[in-house]
């Protein structure tokens, strides 16, 4: 019998359309092992394909999840695992190659047309590209799957525990394979926290719950918000955001980039700061927004917002003590100096986080859902409403492994996330740190953001303006 899934997984089906594509994804670029190439590694997914096919059990169960609806879950969305033999690999699994020369920019144009197509609904909700063709021998592998099925975070996860910290380790599952049962990942139906703002309407109904016999503690911690807001204090809300060139009705066509910098960069930047990583990423990304909106006479008299996603551990707390919510953090893009700029961002994310702290993990979860609410609005309807944004775009940073990652002995060099933009949001940032780098993944729409190159371009100039700024 099928029941309805949660209400937080259907809205991304609901909310699905052609322009509006509601599927996270990530690119994973490897090195074969010494003495081995691009084709061999190519090899071994046929392998294990082949197997797969062979043996007839070889597919884990959110690889088997098909969305459909029914009598039983009155005609709500529901979960329908397959059996093994029903999931078509050769669907799922495809292969693909790059033009010469078979660098990042040809690899970036694939990556950006696949990210772009709806998945297809009468089967599970993703899919792997092998991708071979560059020109320095590396190997690429693009993985896309629906929101309502796993978020960014858990996506990203799912990759990353396919792979070992042992570069001689083989014989090793590919990320659909079942894995052993001691290291399992969590179901990925099951939204993981991982601070990315496409996880926002998984945010509301978590705060609908916990709001329940907290309902007297709600109204003050809402008036506190608002206030804050009111004042142009760092909060879950913001009343200030202007309107820009990103908050504009969107196609569906995709547009990606990524630009990696060594993290142990950031890291000393931001220890001569005074600040967090986060803190330097923001403002990276506040001064590139800024030059981008200049160039093009678009700049608003206002500062731009963004709407970040953090994750906040009350003091001398184990794991258990970690609180999700959501703040909006003034860009100070109407600033031209790069470190008065940082100066603002710091003290609003400190405000913001101070603010989150004094609240139950109830309130900060309502508070957060409150802050986003207009998003879920516009992404439920499809379509920009007649009011100011309730932010101008969201800058996620996604924690990633620490330590070199192997697939059979396949380095993993970088790992870029691709996100979703939404109607009224053209524009998403997210980050992930992978071993010593972090990655800047901008993920647009093509139609009203056609060029994200001078982005990048822009990200490595404010690098160096903020290590000037701090006598580096």
């Amino acid at each position: 019998m099928l029941l309805p899934m949660a209400p937080t997984d259907s809205l991304f089906l609901l909310g699905e359309s052609r322009e509006h594509p509601m599927h996270v994804g990530g690119l994973a670029v490897f090195t074969p092992p010494e003495g081995a190439s691009a084709a061999d590694v190519r090899a071994m997914f046929d392998a294990a394909m082949f197997d797969a096919a062979l043996i007839g059990d070889q597919v884990a169960v959110p690889f088997r999840k098909r969305a459909r609806r029914s009598v039983t879950s009155l005609g709500q969305w529901g979960w329908d695992t397959l059996p093994h033999h029903e999931v078509d690999l050769e669907h799922h699994v495809r292969r693909d190659a790059l033009p010469q020369p078979g660098g990042m920019a040809e690899l970036m144009t694939l990556v950006s047309r696949l990210h772009g197509t709806l998945l297809d609904r009468s089967r599970p909700l993703w899919e792997m590209h092998l991708i071979e063709g560059l020109a320095d021998g590396r190997y690429a592998i693009y993985t896309k799957i629906h929101h309502a099925l796993a978020d960014g975070a858990s996506a990203m996860r799912l990759l990353r525990d396919s792979m070992s910290e042992d570069p001689h380790r083989r014989n090793m599952p590919t990320p659909w394979q079942p894995r052993n049962p001691l290291t399992a990942v969590p179901d990925a139906g099951v939204a993981v926290s991982g601070g990315l703002g496409s996880a926002l309407p998984a945010m509301a109904w978590d705060a609908a719950r916990a709001a329940v016999g907290e309902v007297a503690g709600l109204l003050p911690a809402a008036v506190g918000t608002v206030d804050r807001a009111l004042h142009g204090k760092g909060g879950a809300v913001s009343l200030t955001a202007p309107h820009t060139l990103f908050n504009v009705p969107i196609s569906g066509a995709r547009h990606v980039a990524a630009r990696s910098f060594p993290l142990e960069r950031i890291r000393l930047l931001a220890k001569h700061a005074d600040a967090t990583i986060n803190d330097i990423v923001l403002t990276m990304c506040a001064g590139t927004l800024r030059a981008y909106l200049h160039t093009r006479d678009a700049l608003p008299d206002n500062p731009l917002i963004a709407m970040v996603p953090v994750s906040l551990r009350a003091p001398n707390t184990g794991a258990g003590g970690n609180r999700v919510g959501v703040l909006m953090c003034n860009l100070a893009t109407h600033l031209p100096d790069p470190a008065h700029r940082l100066e603002t961002v710091r003290n609003c994310m400190n405000e913001g986080k101070a603010a989150l702290q004094a609240m139950s993990p109830a309130q900060v979860l309502a508070m957060s859902a409150l802050g986003a609410a207009p998003l879920g609005v516009e992404m439920f309807l499809g379509r920009r409403g007649p009011l100011r944004p309730p932010f101008n775009v969201v800058i996620s940073n996604v924690a990633g492994p620490r330590t070199p990652l192997y697939w059979n002995g396949a380095r993993l060099e970088s790992l870029y996330p691709l996100s979703i933009p939404t109607t009224g949001q053209a524009l998403n940032i997210t980050c992930t740190s992978s071993d010593d780098q972090i990655v800047f993944g901008l993920t647009g729409c093509r139609r009203t953001v056609p060029d994200l190159h001078p982005m990048l371009d822009q990200l490595d100039a404010e690098l160096d303006l903020l290590e000037t700024a701090v006598g580096l």
